[in-house]
C-alpha cells in the first residue's frame, strides 16, 4: 500500500506542474529575455514579437491547464485499477502513466504552433492587422 501511494503521488507531480503552469502562463506572460533560456514556451514563432509571444502563452497555457486536469484524474483512476496489487504491477503501471503524461506534456505544442501561424505572419505581425502610413 506504502508503494501505491508512493506511485500515485509520483504520477500526480506531472499534471499539477501542467495545471499550475497553465494557471500562470494564461494569467501572467513571463517577460520574453533573452536571457532566460530555460523558462516559457520558447520557440522561434513565440518568439518573434511581444504579440506572439503572449499569443502563445495564453493558448499554450490554456491547453496545459485542461490537459492537466484530464490527466490527473485518468491517472487517479488507472492507479485505482492496481490497488492492491504486487509492487511491480503498480511500478509499471506507473511507468506507463508517466510516459503517457510526458507525451500529454508536449502534445499542446502542435495546435499552439499552429494557431500561431494561423494568427500571425512569419514575422511576427498579427494577420488581418492593416498598416497604418
Amino acid at each position: 500500500m506504502n508503494f501505491w501511494i508512493f506511485t500515485l503521488i509520483m504520477n500526480l507531480l506531472i499534471p499539477i506542474i501542467m495545471i499550475v503552469y497553465g494557471i500562470i502562463f494564461e494569467k501572467k506572460t513571463p517577460p520574453i529575455a533573452k536571457s532566460r533560456f530555460a523558462f516559457g514556451y520558447r520557440t522561434s514563432m513565440s518568439m518573434k514579437s511581444k504579440d506572439t509571444w503572449d499569443y502563445a502563452h495564453k493558448f499554450f497555457g490554456k491547453l496545459w491547464f485542461r490537459y492537466g486536469i484530464i490527466i490527473c484524474a485518468l491517472s487517479i483512476i488507472a492507479l485505482l485499477f492496481v490497488l492492491g496489487n504486487d509492487e511491480k504491477t503498480v511500478g509499471i503501471t506507473g511507468i506507463v502513466i508517466c510516459y503517457v503524461q510526458l507525451l500529454v506534456m508536449i502534445l499542446p505544442i502542435i495546435p499552439t504552433e499552429i494557431s500561431l501561424r494561423k494568427n500571425f505572419d512569419r514575422n511576427g505581425n498579427k494577420r488581418g492587422k492593416t498598416e497604418k502610413k
